[in-house]
């Protein structure tokens, strides 16, 4: 106690996070702007030129439709893809808890992406363990969390694409039995600096390539936070000339 029973009390808060939380939304609206101001510039564009040079040029004004088609669906996949990482964070503490036949699930991955396959001129191969194995989740989410792993693995991963699901096993990082899913390619591989930041928001190891192939850099951002939800894993394994693997772990109790 202070003498006369006076005094003052100093309290100190590190309140650092919160500069970097501000960040990161001032990075998140810039990268939004960003990615949308591209093709909505090109939008205008091709307007512009529709109602001016280009308006009795029937060949001119189909090239330009169709390109003009491409754009807005860009920007479809980019707020759909929003949308959904959204969703995925703000449920992200609620684990979810319906029994999902993780095979199905597979199952229907590969039928929807079979003629993406075929028409990259990739093989797609689904490797399943006898019997049925379940495991509490989102079978939605679940289902987008594959459909982005092999559509990438399609897009970027060259001439073989398996899917392969092992059996429940013991999982120290999970601390008890998990199913392990694993989406592998034998394409031209990422650079080991790529790999840490491959889950971010935007991020993406060629850009150009990247939005050519109509991805949003949102993927496996989604994923990561599915994955998290689920009270899983994810894995990422790469190099250079030699493909990649993406591994899911999610716990089957």
């Amino acid at each position: 106690p202070l003498e006369g029973g006076q005094g003052v009390l100093v309290a100190a808060e590190d309140v650092s996070h919160l500069s970097d939380v501000a960040q990161q939304r001032r990075d998140f609206v810039a990268n939004v702007s960003h990615e949308l101001r591209t093709p909505l510039t090109a939008l205008l564009g091709f307007i512009e030129t529709l109602q001016g040079p280009a308006r009795d040029d029937p060949a001119a004004r189909a090239r330009f439709l169709a390109t003009m088609a491409r754009e807005a669906e860009r920007m479809n996949r980019l707020v759909c893809d929003l949308l959904s990482l959204s969703r995925v964070e703000a449920e992200e503490r609620i684990r979810p808890t319906d029994p999902v036949d993780l095979a199905a699930v597979l199952g229907e991955v590969r039928a929807a992406l079979a003629p993406a396959a075929e028409e990259a001129g990739a093989t797609l191969d689904l490797a399943l363990p006898e019997g049925r194995v379940t495991v509490p989740g989102d079978a939605d989410q679940l289902m987008q969390v594959f459909l982005n792993l092999v559509e990438n693995a399609i897009r970027y991963g060259g001439r073989r694409v398996e899917v392969i699901m092992h059996p429940p096993a013991p999982e120290p990082m999970l601390r008890g039995e998990a199913v392990c899913v694993e989406v592998i390619d034998n394409g031209e591989g990422i650079a080991p600096e790529h790999v840490p930041r491959l889950t971010e928001r935007f991020y993406r190891v060629d850009s150009h390539r990247s939005r050519e192939m109509g991805g949003t850099g949102l993927g496996l951002a989604i994923v990561k936070h599915i994955v998290s939800r689920h009270r899983g894993r994810l894995r990422i394994a790469s190099k250079p000339g030699e493909g990649s693997r993406f591994s899911v772990y999610l716990p089957v109790s």
